[in-house]
This record gives C-alpha cells, structure tokens and sequence, in this order.
C-alpha cells in the first residue's frame, strides 16, 4: 500500500488518484506566472491547514515578509498565525543566499530537517539553486544528494523550476529526469485573457490521470477542474520518463 500526501486542491489530489507519493520529490515546472510559487505556498499551508503536517519553504527569490504577504494575498489568512507557531518554517532568499557554497546553506537547513519536526518541503526555485554551482555535473550531484536528504527524513517535496518554451516537450532539463513526479503547468494566452492547465507528466509509484485538465488562479489558490480538456499537445512519445 503506497502512503501518499495530499495536496488539499480537490481537482489535483484527484488528477493523482488521491494524492503525492509521500516521501517523493516532485518537479512543479511552467513559465513565469503560470502558478508555480501558488502552487507551492497553498501545499505548504494546505499541510497545515487541513492535515496537521508541518512546513517547510525555501525561497531563493522572496523574503519572508514578501512571501507571507503572497500567501496571504490569496486567501492563505493564516499563514502569519503558522509562520509564528513554527508550523511554517520559512527560510528565505537573504538566509539561504548568506553563504556562497551549498553545503554550508545544508547544514543550516538540516537543523530543522534532521529532527524530523516537518512533512511537507517547498523549494522556489531551482533556476536561482543551480548558480551555487559551477556546471551540470556539480549541480545533479547536489541535487540527488539534496533530493535523498529529504527523502531520508520523510519529507514530501516539491521543487519549482522555470520553463521557456511553453510547450513541455521543447524544454525537458536534467532535473526532470531526477524527482519522482513531474507536474507541468501550463498557461496559453488569448483575446480575452490567458488559459491555465495542468498536466501531471509522470509520478512514481502511483496511477495517474495523464490528460491535460483546466485550472485556475482564485482567491483561495489553485483550483482544478475534473474534466479533462480539449486542449492536447502531448503524446507518449514527448512525455519525460
């Protein structure tokens, strides 16, 4: 029986046939303003919220004021109240970029990790995470050492990451190949507006629905609806293993 961890956004923890494998690390990826950081504040918060499972948010892009203020622009009312609780731990781009070399950014981090005290773990982004490093070998071998930490002590992960190209298959990176799950994000513009999807590419251990569904930005965050749309640009050959 595989354990998994619910995101709390109805439409996607059906998409997942209840939810993320637990103890996985998950790739969030899409272009700027598709819902990544969204996405990643509301699993976080929703952890709280509804399940009574600690936080944690790495931001390399925001500082805690900026990311509470976010939060709480959505509708996330509470996060002050977690953030002050230490259900929600927030380390954010000042802390995490104050050392100029990642294993010394780690040690910081294990001291809340190692003790086992959090379930849930955002890390917003891995395009700001790679410029510890010098190139793609260093940057993969930190990276599945960071992904197994977080696994080794229960945690269930989500990382974020930019995409340029709007269509997932022009712009599959190594980072994709590494995490157990792949959740892309996709927004396409129109006359009126711009169109939002989600596409769960690939998830470990776990049947999903792999069909693109239609979703939106609320007050409230990300909501996903259940019927699978029309809009199809994948096929088994382009989608990442």
């Amino acid at each position: 029986m595989i354990e998994l961890t619910k995101t709390g956004i109805e439409g996607l923890d059906s998409i997942l046939n209840g939810g993320i494998v637990s103890n996985s690390t998950t790739l969030v990826i899409g272009t700027p303003g598709a819902g990544k950081s969204i996405l990643g504040l509301q699993f976080i918060y929703n952890g709280v919220e509804q399940f009574d499972e600690r936080g944690i948010f790495l931001s390399f892009e925001e500082n805690a004021a900026d990311l509470r203020a976010a939060a709480e622009s959505i509708g996330f009312d509470r996060w002050a109240e977690f953030e002050e609780a230490k259900d929600i731990k927030v380390y954010d781009k000042q802390r995490l970029l104050q050392q100029n070399d990642f294993s010394e950014t780690l040690d910081v981090l294990l001291e809340d990790i190692d003790q086992g005290e959090y379930d849930r773990l955002v890390l917003d982004s891995l395009a700001m995470f790679e410029l510890f490093f010098e190139d793609e070998s260093e940057q993969r071998t930190y990276l599945l050492k960071f992904t197994d930490i977080l696994k080794q002590n229960g945690l269930t992960s989500l990382l974020t990451n930019e995409q340029a190209a709007v269509f997932p298959d022009t712009d599959i990176g190594l980072e994709n190949f590494l995490t157990d799950g792949n959740i892309y994000l996709i927004q396409t513009p129109t006359e009126s507006g711009v169109n939002r999807y989600v596409w769960v590419a690939k998830m470990r251990k776990q049947n999903i629905e792999t069909d693109i569904y239609p979703m939106e930005i609320t007050q409230g965050g990300i909501e996903v609806h259940d019927s699978a749309s029309a809009f199809s640009m994948m096929n088994d050959s382009t989608s990442p293993i």
